[in-house]
């Protein structure tokens, strides 16, 4: 009979023992890293170097092919900015000589208005000279096949009726006036006396006739039987420039800035009132900056 203290408190663990063998993992051997030799690392850095030096090769060699691009963009550009000074400089050469030919050219043109102006004085004063003997007769109506006989007997019959007596060979010359438009008949009758004095009391006669009178002068008072109240008027005969200042300077006393205005030997007049002083009217402006003066 086995008793308690023939047995032990535990399992024999001999089993196990014979069986460590086979759950006890293999041994494994583990690699030591071994230091590369100076000869690899030498070889790897040469290696390094060899491909930086490419892409450097490779990126100069871009670069190189860039700046010849851009030598040769430039050049170009530098030759078409030579162009383009030269150009401007010839330009500038240019026009300082077009400036003194301007300048040249003004001057001339200022010279030669004053020479025109003096050119058209000697030709108005030639012009009214000529005219100095002369005088018009204007809206005379004018007759059917009218010669210079009938012109004649107008003005020998008008000297009657203003009590200026002339004779026939006082008129050196008498004709009527050729008009530039159509349909106008009655245009100006000039005539031609012998001398400035006879003109002179020839128009200070008609205009004492007017003042005595009711009845201006008119178509009746040259023996006209028709159109008998016709309105006829006399005066010097103007010249064209004459003529024009004359009609300008009406103007002023039509607006009253001005009292009188007349001609007298071809020239025109002009007068603020009985006070003031005479002005003798040479040309536009001068009329112009009387009206702006008013």
């Amino acid at each position: 009979m086995t008793t308690t203290l023939d047995r032990s408190f535990s399992d024999s663990d001999i089993h196990v023992t014979g069986t460590q063998s086979v759950i006890t993992p293999p041994n494994f051997t583990s690699m030591r890293n071994k230091r590369k030799r100076d000869e690899d690392i030498a070889q790897e850095f040469n290696n390094f170097k060899e491909e930086v030096r490419k892409m450097i090769s490779t990126l100069m060699s871009s670069q190189e092919n860039e700046f010849k691009k851009n030598a040769t963009t430039l050049k170009e550009i530098q030759r078409t900015n030579i162009n383009i000074e030269n150009s401007l400089a010839f330009l500038s050469a240019q026009n300082e000589e077009f400036k003194k030919k301007i300048e040249s050219l003004e001057g001339q043109i200022k010279e030669d208005k004053k020479y025109i102006t003096i050119l058209e004085s000697k030709i108005e004063e030639v012009q009214r000279d000529s005219r100095k003997t002369n005088l018009e007769l204007k809206n005379v109506p004018k007759k059917n096949n009218e010669s210079k006989g009938d012109l004649i007997d107008m003005v020998m019959c008008l000297s009657n009726n203003i009590d200026c007596k002339i004779n026939k060979s006082d008129i050196r010359d008498i004709y009527r006036i050729r008009s530039k438009k159509e349909g106008v008949q009655n245009t100006p009758i000039i005539v031609e006396t012998s001398s400035t004095i006879l003109k002179t009391e020839i128009l200070k006669m008609s205009k004492s006739f007017n003042i005595k009178h009711k009845s201006k002068l008119c178509a009746k008072h040259l023996g006209f039987r028709t159109s008998e109240d016709t309105p006829i008027f006399i005066s010097e005969q103007l010249t064209s420039k004459a003529a024009r200042l004359y009609f300008l300077a009406r103007d002023l006393v039509k607006t009253k800035a001005y009292k009188f205005c007349w001609t007298a030997y071809g020239k025109v007049y002009l007068r603020k009132d009985e006070g003031s002083p005479i002005i003798l009217i040479t040309n536009e402006p001068q009329i112009h900056r009387l009206q702006q003066e008013k």
